[in-house]
């Protein structure tokens, strides 16, 4: 078990699949010879040869080519450098790979991996800032995992090439330098789904998924300090989704809040929330969205971190659902 950060524990899931599965290959923009505008895929072209590749500037080529790869028996794991530039190649992905399977009445599958990255980060900007989970969730056939620990950055990447339908892994550019955690690796792969309770609480359920987490469980540590405990559950795998988790953590605390960086208005936290008022489970109070505001991203770091949920907005709004209804 050594000791990873999210970024290496990205690189050494690849060494892993690269080595135990001979029909992957890695390949996308700087990821062969750079080995990863993040370092991510370091190492790859110089162990695995003409396996690992840069391509041109297109994301519609490297996902179209990646479709017929997987088509005809290759596990292509393609990165996409940044989440915004996904949406060049949106028909690949939601018309050609989510449809392969059911197109063909189940004879063909497209065991494509696409990893990519997503979230705020000091100076991204408005075209590399979106966080757009919500869209892939939306269209049947894609698998999407958000991972926010090292070992999770392992875990899910490997059983993402395992499976086989095409999935969506969004990293977090600002968790790919943290720091280090044991991480088992060369373990068995894991199913898909699951829910994980990061730290218990009777008050109130708190969901949250990627880079979220971690300022959800700092908030939950100073509402403890307060008396009031925050149930925080992680989400690693958002399709599919444990929704029956959910359901039973909300079920105990009366109390449900979801946050995300990504805009309010269609984020998946409004899903969680509509299969929790779905089931009919008794809340105490109305259920809290927490996200960033629908505007887009602005360049200055001072005004971008205005925007996104940080531990204290996320702090004093769960505060005031608990007080609200009665602590």
């Amino acid at each position: 078990m050594p000791d990873l950060t999210y970024g290496e524990a990205v690189n050494a899931a690849l060494h892993r699949l690269m080595e135990e599965l001979p029909e992957t290959l890695v390949y996308g923009e700087d990821v062969g010879v750079p080995g990863g505008v993040f370092g991510v895929t370091r190492g790859l072209r110089k162990r695995f040869g003409d396996r690992a590749f840069d391509t041109p500037i297109s994301e519609s080529a490297i996902l179209g080519s990646a479709v017929g790869a997987a088509m005809m028996g290759r596990r292509p794991i393609v990165e996409i450098m940044w989440a915004d530039f996904s949406l060049v190649a949106l028909d690949q992905i939601v018309n050609q790979a989510a449809n392969v399977r059911y197109v063909s009445g189940g004879r063909l599958t497209a065991p494509l991996t696409i990893r990519t990255q997503q979230g705020n980060a000091p100076g991204a900007c408005a075209q590399h800032s979106q966080c757009l989970e919500a869209l892939f969730l939306h269209v049947p056939g894609l698998r999407v995992a958000m991972p926010s620990t090292p070992q999770d950055a392992y875990d899910l990447l490997v059983t993402a090439v395992h499976g086989d339908d095409p999935v969506l892994v969004i990293e977090n550019r600002t968790l790919y330098p943290g720091g280090k955690e044991r991480v088992r690796v060369g373990g068995p792969v894991q199913p898909m789904g699951g829910a994980r309770t990061r730290r218990t609480g009777s008050d109130v359920t708190v969901v949250a998924w990627g880079a979220m987490t971690y300022r959800v469980l700092e908030a939950a540590e100073t509402l403890g300090g307060e008396g009031i405990e925050a149930e925080v559950l992680e989400t690693p795998w958002l399709n599919p989704f444990d929704t029956e988790a959910v359901l039973r953590s909300a079920a105990r605390t009366r109390r449900l809040a979801v946050v995300h960086e990504a805009n309010l208005t269609g984020g998946f936290g409004a899903e969680v929330v509509a299969r929790v008022a779905g089931a009919g489970v008794p809340l105490a109070a109305p259920p809290l969205r927490i996200g960033t505001p629908d505007v887009r991203m602005p360049a200055a770091p001072v005004l971008a971190q205005a925007l996104v949920p940080d531990a204290a907005r996320i702090t004093d709004e769960v505060r005031a659902l608990v007080r609200k209804s009665g602590d």
